[in-house]
């Protein structure tokens, strides 16, 4: 049942991006401490209207309930053809309890089975990932997310035995970024998947794909700014502890998200478009 609930020089470019929306509020709210992302793989020619037609049934399915756990939908613009529906917690306990919920209400737990059954026609492969916030790896991460119409993953496979390297090449990046009201990240480790040991995800959200093009300045300034024996650090360091790393990006998809009604006021240019 889907319950809807040079290497060293890249990873200056791969850790950042524009945080111009952090400043639409006042106190934006910090990401969820516990992230799990669900991943849709979709057959050739099920995207797109197929898709949503699909999707709004586990929306309905909320709705009705008036379910108080809601998600973020996006679709992949890089990479398979794929579909993410992100959902925060305050804890694996809460997580815990929004199943516990939904298998207990008769009507909602039916209402997703359904769904997911219609859903299953047109996917090749389905999967769940669970990730624990790192604050202390994470830069300028709090931001109205309401208004993050694309998102920046990506992802890092860390050698078994360097998880001190990898410290040590982070801190060195929230150090040099710190400075730069611009660059934002959350950092988040994998707790729970199929093949999730080492890995590392590491999110920006972005109003526009314009913050891409801004990140890459603050990268090569980040980078520039570091004495030739800080640079030679870095490369070491990544060379000794990741093992792969790759990013893609993501638009937000609200025909397919269970948002915060009060998204539809913050960013109706988004939210509006159920």
């Amino acid at each position: 049942m889907k319950f809807r609930t040079s290497v060293a020089l890249a990873l200056s470019s791969l850790f950042v991006a524009s945080a111009a929306i952090a400043a639409a509020q006042a106190t934006p709210p910090a990401p969820p401490k516990v992230l799990v992302i669900q991943r849709e793989y979709l057959k050739p020619g099920k995207a797109g209207a197929i898709h949503a037609a699909s999707e709004a049934n586990f929306v309905r399915a909320a709705t009705d309930a008036k379910w108080p756990t809601h998600y973020i939908a996006m679709d992949s613009m890089s990479g398979p053809t794929r579909a993410l529906y992100m959902f925060g917690y305050d804890s694996f306990g809460a997580w815990g309890k929004d199943q516990e919920a939904t298998a207990k209400n008769a009507d909602y737990a039916a209402a997703v089975d359904q769904a997911s059954l219609t859903d299953g026609e047109l996917l090749t492969r389905y999967d769940t990932h669970v990730y624990s916030y790192h604050p202390e790896m994470s830069l300028h991460a709090t931001a109205d997310i309401s208004k993050a119409r694309y998102w920046q993953l990506q992802s890092f496979h860390v050698k078994p035995g360097h998880d001190k390297d990898w410290s040590d090449l982070v801190k060195i990046y929230t150090d040099g970024f710190a400075g730069m009201p611009a660059a934002n990240w959350a950092a988040y480790e994998s707790q729970f998947d199929e093949n999730n040991g080492g890995v590392w995800l590491v999110i920006t959200p972005m109003k526009t794909l314009d913050e891409v093009d801004s990140a890459m300045g603050d990268g090569a300034k980040f980078w520039t700014g570091l004495s030739p024996a800080n640079q030679k650090r870095v490369g070491d360091l990544a060379a000794a502890c990741i093992d792969s790393s790759q990013k893609n990006v993501f638009v937000v998809n609200p025909k397919e998200s269970y948002e915060d009604p009060a998204w539809v006021t913050s960013a109706p240019e988004i939210w509006a478009q159920h």
